[in-house]
């Protein structure tokens, strides 16, 4: 689930930055998020 949040988030990235538009900064932010909820995930990983 964690990987398909972070390759939307990954397109949605690489689209804002091909259209430039003002949205562009809010899917920055969002990959920031993506990327930091990434490094936590794999950091500290879920016991089952």
């Amino acid at each position: 689930m964690l990987y398909a949040i972070a390759a939307i988030l990954l397109l949605l990235w690489l689209v804002g930055l091909a259209t430039a538009t003002l949205l562009g900064g809010l899917i920055h932010l969002l990959l920031i998020v993506a990327v930091f909820v990434f490094a936590v995930n794999v950091i500290i990983p879920k016991s089952t």
